[in-house]
């Protein structure tokens, strides 16, 4: 056997490995896109929507982002005298749509939600 059949194929397979594009080579699997993003730019926040109706507010959020926000209702009442409230801090999981609720005793000059990592 000559020494050049000997190595053929193994020239061939160097010839091969050679010609392929340099991500095709390796045998790494790709990470999701957003992996690749800090946690501090990837889109985030729940989106809410919130109703007064008389001295009563509810508000509905809705997270469609696989990270979790916690969400929180803050209600600021008109007389001077009403006690403003801010709610409990709940959770609105990925895909979840959570319920906040809140009131005034008499009142409500402007209620919002707002959002935390």
């Amino acid at each position: 056997m000559r020494l050049s059949q000997r190595f053929a194929p193994l020239l061939a397979a160097l010839t091969l490995l050679l010609a392929l594009p340099c991500g095709a080579a390796s045998h790494t699997t790709k990470t999701a896109p957003d992996a690749r993003v800090p946690v501090e730019e990837r889109p985030f926040g729940a989106a809410c929507r919130t109703a007064v109706e008389g001295s009563y507010v509810t508000a509905y959020c809705h997270n469609p982002y696989p990270e979790p926000d916690r969400v929180r209702l803050h209600i600021e009442c008109d007389p001077w005298w009403d006690i403003d409230s801010d709610g409990v801090s709940v959770e609105a999981g990925p895909a979840q749509t959570v319920r906040l609720a809140g009131r005034c005793w008499k009142e409500v000059r402007s209620a919002w939600v707002s959002h935390q990592r």
